[in-house]
């Protein structure tokens, strides 16, 4: 089974999520792990 890979218009969406949950008061993990991906993923992009 391939491996779905988001396209780029998807990763601006979901970083951009991440950006008003952290304005919003939220830890930066706990924004990442919300919208559905790893630390280590959100850095990679």
């Amino acid at each position: 089974m391939a491996i779905k890979r988001p396209k780029p218009e998807e990763i601006v969406m979901k970083l951009q999520q991440v950006e008003v949950l952290m304005g919003q008061g939220m830890p930066r993990i706990d924004a990442i792990r919300r919208i559905g991906a790893t630390e280590q993923t959100y850095y990679r992009w």
